[in-house]
């Protein structure tokens, strides 16, 4: 695996996508040196200092990674600061710059497209036929196969959210061998409440964690699988994390793009939002990613890894 280019510029709004992006470099970054220092920021947690901090050249050599996620969110001082470390960049500092793609802040993406920024593009699947190549794939990566009507039959019983899809098709490749069916599919999803991911995930951002807990253990002795748990989770998390801090003069279609759920859903979003603070929506995206390393092979016990993150995200609400 080559080390990550001083600077990569990843476009697009596929979450998924940009997240398994940002990971492959700190993945290349860390197969180099493996105490590399990794810093993932969003706009809310970067202050006047901190661009600066991360990226001055360090006195002992150490190698760092700087993750500014969603910079086209970022204020126009910072977006400048930004701007003016992509004409000097350090030499032991790796800089990965998330944006949405669209017109806001796109000086900033073209001033990284100058300074030959290395680019992944992130669009996500948004037809039928992309969205079976995408199941496909995830197969094909993993050495396995599925069939055409059983990958149209795993689409129907997820819906279209990219990372369920994502989550179903590495439950089935760990549970199951050789070609992948539409009997094996209808043995997973047949007849189960998948909704009841999404009932969890609302309870425990709402702070109601008794029904949370309730909700968690119902959904495990049905055979809910732990991946699409974790995915609600995180759906939830990011919802409540546009809905309390959204950039000045968004309208509520874009909010809704961006919270990756329907116009109609963001009353509940916004009403759910009421008691997050930024400190307490860092800790719960930590949660989300630390509970998905540990239910694909991290941890013992993905049934105890939910619980944990259903308390943790609970409890973050809180936060001050």
């Amino acid at each position: 695996m080559p080390a990550p280019a001083p600077i990569t510029l990843i476009v697009g709004d596929e979450e998924l996508l940009v997240d398994r992006a940002v990971a492959a470099v700190v993945a290349a970054a860390r197969e180099a040196d493996p105490d590399v220092d990794v810093h993932d920021l969003l706009p809310s947690q970067v202050g006047p200092s901190t661009v600066v901090e991360v990226t001055s050249p360090s006195l002992f050599g150490d190698r760092r990674v700087v993750v500014l996620r969603s910079s086209q969110d970022l204020v126009k001082d910072l977006a400048e600061t930004v701007t003016a470390y992509l004409e000097d960049p350090a030499d032991d500092v790796s800089l990965v710059l998330t944006h949405a793609g669209g017109n806001k802040g796109k000086a900033l993406l073209q001033a990284a497209i100058r300074a030959g920024a290395r680019r992944v593009d992130c669009k996500g699947p948004s037809k039928g036929p992309e969205r079976l190549a995408f199941v496909k794939g995830e197969f094909s990566a993993a050495g396995r196969r599925i069939s055409a009507d059983a990958a149209q039959a795993l689409l129907d019983a997820v819906g279209t959210d990219l990372r369920e899809i994502a989550a179903a098709c590495t439950q089935l490749i760990a549970d199951t061998e050789g070609q992948v069916d539409a009997a094996a599919v209808a043995r997973y999803h047949s007849g189960r409440a998948e909704a009841s991911g999404f009932t969890v995930a609302d309870r425990a951002v709402e702070g109601r964690l008794p029904e949370a807990l309730e909700q968690l253990r119902w959904s495990l002795s049905v055979g809910t699988a732990p991946v699409l748990l974790n995915s609600a989770l995180a759906g939830a998390v990011r919802g409540v994390a546009v809905a309390a801090s959204p950039p000045r003069g968004t309208g509520d279609a874009e909010l809704a793009k961006r919270a990756k759920v329907p116009p109609w859903k963001l009353r509940t979003l916004r009403q759910q939002a009421r008691g997050w603070s930024p400190a307490g929506i860092s800790r719960a995206m930590a949660v989300v990613a630390e509970t998905d390393a540990l239910i694909k092979g991290a941890g013992r016990d993905p049934e105890y890894a939910l619980e944990r993150a259903v308390i943790e995200i609970a409890r973050a609400r809180g936060m001050r």
